[in-house]
């Protein structure tokens, strides 16, 4: 018999902290209970009718249209830039300074394999994306985690990376508004990132997927707002347009950077079919949609947060994303406060913290001790989970 035997890379990480999610949901259904699942961030709301037309319709227009183009239509591009100079300010030439992606995920973790060699080191925030450390171990790259702690407001200590690291590094990662702590980076931070990445040489890879995801009347800043040089970053119109399942994105930034990940890109996987891009240029001309579903999010935050808070537990009330990030009760683990509202009396599904932390060099998970709700059940199914969290006392 053939023996089968998984790379070492890939025998080197663990499973994807999301299926863990699912074979819990799984588990519950099969003993005939539908369990209120905030574990994963996917949007249950349906995706705008605009955008679901403009789909719909480009079918027919792109029937001859064969393979589309690995970097994005010009159309799709000019839309991106014209998007992103209205949000941000931010000029972008959209021949050479953005590239379509397929979603976020897929840019992300083969981002790494255009700039690390073997032995370089990767900047990781933690608790933070998985792709970030796992698409550095496929590129044979090291992984340094750093803490996102609630004393720094979830903002990482920059001087707290020895300098060993800093002269191995090529990339340093930053997330804001961050998935899965929900704060944003004031516009100082994001200064002080820059002048950092560009005093030691390293790229800032700025993942922005959350920036519409906002809950105050003050919108989350991009990186590209500061400069372009040294700096990229990744957008994705899964959340700010409930487009999960379209699979559409992009990166935009340096052109040096951009033309490294086209050419990575052009490698390894396809370009987003051309009538999904179409779909996406209509979702970029509306911002209604976008107010409706975050007055949505609001009002989920706001009864998840209250109940949370009148079940014994810290308010933790989350700036942006569609995220609560909770933080438990002393002599609980993350894991086993999940388990606690797996019991079908209660039958909620969350993330424990400690599943979306790596360890950092001292051996601290700063995951534990957190659960992250994804606020992504229908406003109804959030009142019913409300009423469960108030019958338990911590």
């Amino acid at each position: 018999m053939v023996e089968i035997k998984p790379s070492k890379r890939l025998a080197s990480i663990s499973a994807y902290a999301f299926a863990e999610v699912d074979a819990q949901v799984t588990r519950l259904k099969e003993q005939g209970i539908s369990p209120i699942d905030f574990g994963v961030g996917d949007p249950t709301s349906p995706t705008p009718q605009l955008v679901r037309q403009a789909t719909q319709t480009a079918i027919d227009v792109r029937k001859g249209s064969g393979y589309p183009s690995y970097i994005g239509c010009k159309e799709y591009r000019q839309a991106i830039s014209k998007w992103m100079r209205k949000r941000f300010g931010v000029s972008l030439d959209p021949d050479t300074d953005i590239s379509s992606t397929m979603g976020s995920k897929e840019a992300v973790f083969n981002f790494p394999e255009g700039l690390v060699d073997r032995g370089d080191h990767v900047i990781i925030p933690t608790p933070g994306y998985p792709p970030y450390a796992r698409g550095t171990i496929f590129a044979e790259g090291v992984p340094y985690f750093i803490p996102l702690l609630p004393e720094n407001h979830f903002l990482p200590d920059l001087k707290a990376i020895p300098k060993k690291v800093l002269k191995k590094a090529k990339i340093m990662w930053v997330n804001y508004p961050n998935n899965p702590c929900a704060v944003n980076a004031p516009l100082r931070f994001l200064e002080e990132v820059v002048a950092f990445g560009h005093k030691h040489n390293i790229v800032i890879a700025s993942d922005e997927a959350y920036t519409e995801m906002y809950f105050n009347d003050d919108p989350p800043h991009s990186i590209l707002e500061i400069t372009k040089e040294g700096v990229v970053a990744f957008h994705s119109l899964s959340k700010r347009s409930a487009m999960t399942c379209y699979r559409v994105g992009w990166i935009a930034g340096d052109k040096r950077i951009v033309d490294i990940f086209k050419k990575v890109k052009t490698n390894i996987d396809s370009g987003t079919a051309t009538f999904i891009q179409d779909g996406a240029i209509a979702a970029l001309g509306d911002e209604g949609h976008v107010e409706t579903m975050r007055r949505e999010y609001r009002e989920k935050r706001d009864i998840l947060v209250k109940a949370l808070t009148q079940a014994g537990l810290p308010e933790c009330m989350p700036e942006s994303t569609l995220y609560v990030w909770q933080r438990i009760p002393k002599g609980m683990s993350s894991v086993e406060f999940a388990k606690k509202l797996l019991d079908p009396e209660v039958a909620i599904v969350t993330t424990p913290g400690a599943w979306l932390s790596d360890r950092t060099e001292s051996g601290h998970n700063p995951g534990e001790g957190f659960v992250r709700f994804a606020l992504v059940p229908s406003i109804e199914k959030t009142q019913e989970a409300a009423e469960h969290l108030r019958n338990l006392k911590f």
